[in-house]
Formats: structure tokens, sequence, C-alpha cells
């Protein structure tokens, strides 16, 4: 399934070893889900656990600032060719995506909120142990609106198509403000969630096999498990190819969705997939690097902060480059980081990177940041530092001191400036 140059047999990811990477993840999952209902029902001890008030809180995405207006629609994909990696019960791996796009018209469409308000109380419960610092009350999550329509007709034009990886244990939603900017620059713009991994996913129904609403089986950063990081990556990789080939099947006039649900008028016609790009930040920028080395069906691709080695096995050793990093692309590579971020591993893997012939990759970096900037965080950070529900220094640590004045358009033109060159958004009437 996979596309490998001669020696790269370090691949790992299929169930059997996937699971044994990680240790009994489905009871961590429960485990997970056990802590959150304590949390939430105030017989927890390991938070604040009160009801939502009034008083709580709304953080505002930034707006878009493209000509075009934005539609959006989710899709439930299932691949029936694989058992989940992270639980063996699972019998076949199911992927969760955002379609984000230049709409024809929103009159009449509801704007779409961040979160469903499963996947928020659920986010209110996991994302404060992911990320120390944030709020563990006082925030209404679920009340966070986009500014695309849920629904909305596609424009009658063919536009390039733009993956989304987010970072290691995030939801695809903490991606939504750049999204939304790609989109309302002429892209069609598709986030991933990748189910086991991110914090927690939201699917139309619960199943035999998991609950509506399935938890992040990390307990830590994944780089400190190297068999958990490849299991994770390699499983990031598939997901992404998985569901380039049912965007394809979407363009031939297919219905991907598992529960068949229609989509919105031109959108499957609407994608140029001759055109596609891909970014990710942190392990999903390992993802997008490596999927584009992979995938000749990705022509261009953003690494927002993320590695190009394995962790390594044993401390003091060098761990080993992806193959991205040892063989090169011939495709341009943007390697966007930050100030706050960089350390051994980052310099060495992208230094393996650049340093390959053809001037294909490029290095750029954001200064006064750190790592969570390439998210919706670097919106929300300061707007609950400012309400007085995170500390100056838990800002700090997560995005930086810079002011979202600067680091939302900074990353937003780093990101649009490269697929503008690479892939322009303009496109074709359809026939």
């Amino acid at each position: 399934m996979f596309r490998q140059q001669p020696g790269d047999s370090e691949r790992v990811g299929r169930a059997g070893r996937a699971v044994t990477a990680a240790v009994d993840r489905r009871t961590v999952a429960k485990s997970v889900v056990l802590a959150a209902g304590l949390l939430l029902t105030g017989t927890g001890t390991g938070g604040v656990a009160r009801a939502r008030t009034a008083d709580d809180v709304t953080v505002r995405l930034p707006a878009p600032t493209g000509p075009h207006r934005i539609g959006t629609t989710t899709l439930h994909l299932v691949d029936h060719t694989r058992r989940d990696p992270w639980d063996p019960t699972i019998p076949v791996r199911e992927v969760m995506v955002s379609v984000f796009y230049p709409a024809r018209t929103v009159r009449g469409y509801p704007v779409a909120r961040q979160m469903t308000k499963d996947a928020a109380k659920l986010f209110a419960v996991i994302d404060p142990a992911i990320h120390p610092g944030l709020p563990k009350a006082g925030v209404n999550w679920a009340a966070t609106t986009t500014h695309a329509h849920t629904g909305a007709p596609a424009q009658s034009v063919r536009r390039p198509v733009l993956l989304y990886s987010p970072g290691g244990g995030d939801p695809r939603t903490l991606g939504t403000a750049t999204a939304e900017e790609l989109a309302s620059r002429g892209y069609v713009v598709v986030t991933v969630d990748h189910p086991g991994d991110a914090s927690e996913v939201d699917f139309p129904t619960g199943t035999p096999h998991r609950e509506k609403v399935r938890p992040t089986v990390f307990r830590g950063d994944p780089r400190t498990d190297p068999g958990l990081f490849r299991t994770a990556i390699d499983t990031r990789i598939t997901d992404t190819r998985f569901v380039l080939d049912k965007l394809e099947a979407m363009a031939a006039g297919h219905l991907p969705d598992a529960e068949r649900r229609a989509l919105p008028e031109n959108l499957g016609s609407a994608l140029d997939l001759r055109r596609v790009g891909m970014y990710g930040h942190s392990a999903g920028g390992t993802t997008a690097a490596e999927a584009m080395y992979e995938d000749r069906r990705i022509r261009a691709a953003v690494n927002l902060e993320g590695y190009l080695n394995h962790p390594p096995g044993k401390p003091g050793r060098a761990g080993k480059l992806f193959p991205v990093a040892r063989h090169g692309v011939d495709r341009p590579l943007l390697l966007l980081g930050t100030d706050g971020f960089r350390d051994e591993d980052i310099d060495r893997s992208w230094s393996a990177m650049l340093a390959h012939p053809g001037g294909h990759t490029r290095r750029r970096q954001l200064d006064n940041a750190t790592h969570w900037v390439f998210t919706d965080y670097a919106a929300m950070a300061p707007q609950l530092q400012a309400a007085g529900l995170m500390t100056a220094d838990s800002r700090i640590k997560l995005v930086g001191a810079i002011d979202p004045a600067q680091s939302v358009p900074a990353v937003r033109d780093h990101v649009l400036s490269f697929f503008a060159r690479h892939l322009p958004p303009s496109g074709a009437p359809l026939p």
C-alpha cells in the first residue's frame, strides 16, 4: 500500500505491532471517558467540576480576509480494508473530515460551530490535561462559531485541494482559522481527524465497537515512546492516502460519506485533484512531508514544526531520519518553525532536509512564538488570558508572547503565499 524507496523497511503500523506499541490502549480510552464523566458530573478529583453558566467566556476565531464566502460540510469516511490501529476490537478504520470551500451563496445556510456540543464536553476535560495551563472551567467551548456556512452550495469553479493534519493529540477543529482563510482565498480545504490520536472525535453515531465521541489514547508526549510515535505517523499517512482516495471518488460523482449524506451542491465537481497540497502542524507536519514523499498526488507541502526523524531508541542516540529527510523530494516543501520550539531533533532533521540539492525545501521562522501558535490557540490563548482564565506564563508556553494581531496574519501569509506560488487558487468554471 505504501510506495517505498529501496531500504526503507522501517515502517511499522499494522494492527498487531500498533497495539503492542501502546500499552492497553482500550483500557486507556475507557479511563479517559470515565475521568471526563466524573469531572463533568462533579464527582471527580482531578479538576474543577461545575455546570456551565451564562458567565462562561466564548472565545472568537479571527475572521478570514479573502474575497470568498465559505461553505463547510463534514464527512464520515470508513476504510473497510484496515482494522483500527489503536483498538483491535474496532474492525474498520474510521476518519472524520471537515471540508471548507468557496461558496456560491450562504444565504439561508446556518453558520457552523467550531466544535459540536458532544466534542466540546470532552475537549473541556482532555485538552487542559494535554495542554497544562488551559482553564478547566469558565469557557463555553461549544459556543464558538466559525465563519463557514453548513451545506452552502460550492462555486461552480474547479479549485485546488489542500489537506490539513493536526498536531498529535489535537483535533482537526483547532485548525479552523487557517482553513477558513485558505478557503476564503479560493482553495478547498479538507481538515482530517485521526481517531485514537486526536483528543476527541465526534462521529455521527456510536457503534457496537466505540462510543459516539472517541477520546485519545495518548497519556503523554508520543515522542517519548518510539513505538507509539511510529504507529501514529504511519496511521496518519495511511489516513491521508485513504482520504485522497475518497476525494477522488467524490470528484467522480460518488457519495463517500458512510451515512450516505448528500454533498453540498457542486462540491464534488469543484475538486481539482491535479492540484493537491498538504499542510500540518507538529505530528501533522511530519505527516504532510512524509505523505508527499510517498504519494505523488501531493504536489506541495508545508510542515508546521513537525519532526522529520523518529525519537531515539536509547538516550544519547540520534533518531533515524524519515525517508523524506534521507532522500529529499522533487516538489516544494516549506518548513515553518518558531524560535521557542527549536531543539536538536528539529535542527538536525530539518538541516538534513535542507541539505538535498535542487532547492525544493525552504525554512522560515516566527519569532517570539512557540509551538501551538500554528493553531487556533494563537487567537484563543490571549483571549483566555485577558479574561483571567489563563496566566501570562501559560499563554507564553503555549503560543509565545507574540500578539495575535501579528501571529495570525503571519502564519496565514506564510502558508497562503507558499500555496499561491505553487498551487495558484485560480480555477476554470465547471463545464
